[in-house]
Formats: C-alpha cells, sequence, structure tokens
C-alpha cells in the first residue's frame, strides 16, 4: 500500500489477545462486542437472539459511529469487517466476511426465512460479500454458504480461510489432541466433560485449552498434556503430527481442520443450530464424525473415526483467500484509492 495508507485491526477481547500474539507489529485499537452469551437453562442461542435484537441493533449503531468517527481522523482506504454489521461506509469500499448467508434458527423455516431478509438487509450496506468457502461440491459449510438467494450485492467465494499449512511428516507421533473452544459456560461445560473421559484414556495426547493469557498451567491427565493456549506456529506442528482431532464444529475449526485434511471428531455446541447442521452435514459427507455432546465416548468415538474412513477431501487450491485481498487492493489503485 502507498504511503498515507491505514492498517488498522479493531478488535475486542478475548480476541484481542490472539491478534496482538499473531500480529505484534500492526496497530490495535478496542471496539466493544456484541455481548452474545449462553446464559441460564436456555441453551438455544438463536431463539434467545430475538429477545436480544434491541441490544444488538444498539451496538451496531454504535460501532457505526465509532467508525465514522475514525475515518474522519484518519485516512482509511478500505474497509474489511469479519462478522460485524456496523464496521461499513458509504464512502469507503466496505468488505463483508461471513461463512453464514443463511441462518439456521433451529425452530423452523419461517424463522430461518426471517432470519436471512434481516441479514442480507445489514449485508447490502457493504460494497461486496467475501465469503470463505467453496461453492459445490467442496462446499464446508453447505447450505449455510451456499444458499438459494444471495445478498443483493456481489458476493465472492474467496476459499477457506486458515493460519495453519500442511507439513511433510514421516509418522503421527501424537494420537490425540484436543482443542477446547467457545463461548461460556459452555466452553468450561466441554472441558469438564473431556475431563472425565481423559481420566480412563490411557493413550497420549494433548488438550490445548485455548485461553490466551492465563498463566496457571494444569496438571497433565495420565498421559495427556494440557496447555492454557499454544501460539500459531507451536499449534501448526502439533495438528500436524496429530493423528485425531477432537474439537467444537465452530466453522473456523473446521477449516483449520480441512486444510490439514485431518481426521477429525466434532462435538457441536450444545443449543447452536448453526454447529448442528454443519456438524450432521459433515457426518453425512464422511468428512468428519459428529456426535453429540451427551452421547459424546471417547473410546467410542476413537474407533470408529479410524474404521469408518471419515476424512476431509483434497480441496482446491485456485481459490485463495489472498487473491481476494490482492484484487481489492488492485482495484483501490485504479480508483485513486492508495
Amino acid at each position: 500500500m502507498s504511503q498515507g495508507a491505514v492498517v488498522i485491526i479493531a478488535a475486542s477481547d478475548p480476541q484481542m489477545a490472539l491478534l496482538r500474539e499473531e500480529f505484534p507489529d500492526n496497530e490495535f485499537l478496542d471496539i466493544p462486542g456484541y455481548g452474545i452469551r449462553y446464559k441460564g437453562k436456555n441453551r438455544n442461542l438463536v431463539p434467545g437472539l430475538f429477545f436480544r435484537i434491541p441490544g444488538i441493533l444498539k451496538s451496531v449503531r454504535r460501532e457505526h459511529a465509532w467508525l465514522r468517527e475514525l475515518c474522519r481522523k484518519r485516512q482509511i482506504d478500505a474497509i474489511i469487517s469479519d462478522n460485524r454489521y456496523g464496521l461499513y461506509h458509504h464512502e469507503i469500499h466496505s468488505v463483508f466476511i461471513t461463512h453464514q448467508l443463511f441462518i439456521q434458527s433451529g425452530i423452523g423455516n419461517l424463522t430461518n426465512s426471517i432470519l436471512q431478509k434481516l441479514h442480507n438487509r445489514f449485508i447490502k450496506r457493504f460494497s461486496e460479500c467475501w465469503v470463505p468457502d467453496f461453492q459445490p461440491p467442496f462446499s464446508l459449510a453447505g447450505i449455510l454458504s451456499n444458499p438459494l438467494s444471495l445478498p443483493k450485492i456481489p458476493v465472492k467465494y474467496t476459499g477457506i480461510l486458515s493460519r495453519f499449512i500442511q507439513q511433510q511428516i514421516n509418522d503421527h507421533t501424537n494420537p490425540l489432541l484436543i482443542i477446547i473452544s467457545g463461548p461460556e459456560p459452555e466452553r468450561t461445560a466441554f472441558e469438564e466433560m473431556l475431563f472425565l473421559e481423559l481420566a480412563s484414556y490411557h493413550g497420549a495426547g494433548v488438550v490445548v485449552l485455548g485461553l490466551p493469557g492465563t498463566r496457571e498451567e494444569k496438571k497433565p491427565i495420565n498421559n495427556v498434556k494440557i496447555y492454557n493456549h499454544l501460539n500459531s506456529e507451536r499449534l501448526n506442528t502439533l495438528l500436524n503430527i496429530s493423528e485425531v482431532v477432537i474439537s467444537k464444529c465452530g466453522y473456523s475449526t473446521v477449516m483449520d481442520l480441512a486444510r490439514l485434511r485431518k481426521k477429525a471428531i466434532l462435538i457441536p455446541t450444545p443449543g447452536q443450530p448453526e454447529q448442528e447442521y454443519l456438524g450432521n452435514y459433515l457426518n453425512e459427507k464422511k468428512w468428519a464424525l459428529t456426535v453429540s455432546q451427551k452421547d459424546f465416548n471417547l473410546e467410542d468415538c476413537m474407533k470408529a473415526v479410524q474404521e469408518h474412513g471419515y476424512g476431509f477431501p483434497e480441496l482446491p487450491r485456485e481459490s485463495l483467500p489472498e487473491n481476494s485481498v490482492r484484487d481489492l487492493l488492485n482495484q483501490l489503485k485504479t480508483t485513486r484509492k492508495i
């Protein structure tokens, strides 16, 4: 980019801690999140969101005002928003990134249709939409990213986004890797469930708790080491040498596992229809074994993933996210921006 152009990463905790570690030379600004959490016994996330829509709309207006003020003070040439509805500007090329063009509500087609119309209304405020997925037959997200009706702005399928690269290794020296993530209190419930299973597991393995900034380390369970957090380089190596990976069914994790073509056991977060759909979709294609949290049994799942041929296919390489960024920069150069 030319002199005077601005590269800024705006984020909120806990993403801020991870991003600072990955991009230490960038400028960072704090921006509040939407504050979406599970609460009480009603663990179904999407129906609960209906009661929180006024608060979410207020957050969207607040972040849009924050961006407009930033643009008055700084030269901003382009905006790339990762699922942040308010980070658009009518005078600046604004890109919205999402894999979920069709929201699964878990409570019926009518609600799905209402949510999609509302979703598209927000997305059309942007200049274009980037979808980190492929179109069929290699789509990782199925109808979530490839609905019948698309937003009324240019939509570009960029291929998957992953910070990891596949390494040439001679052997899988770590039989099991468990990656724990997700919103609280479900993250802790997931951790506790897995620790109970590991108490009777006598193989080797590693657990990554996904808690950057936490200093107190947990003691190993039998032959399983436990880390609060690993940086990208160490986690990339660990993923490559691991034979089987157990994780939640979040789409970012799915993209990482698909990029590395790992044998995976996915456990959707209870009450998240998106993860439940994604898990069922990948299970039906035999790309990953999916099991509900209440039915999870470590020994049975390890046996099933080995015996029934689960595994991600080789994905196309011609559609890459870096090409989308390069195209955007070239477009800005031809229209005076940089």
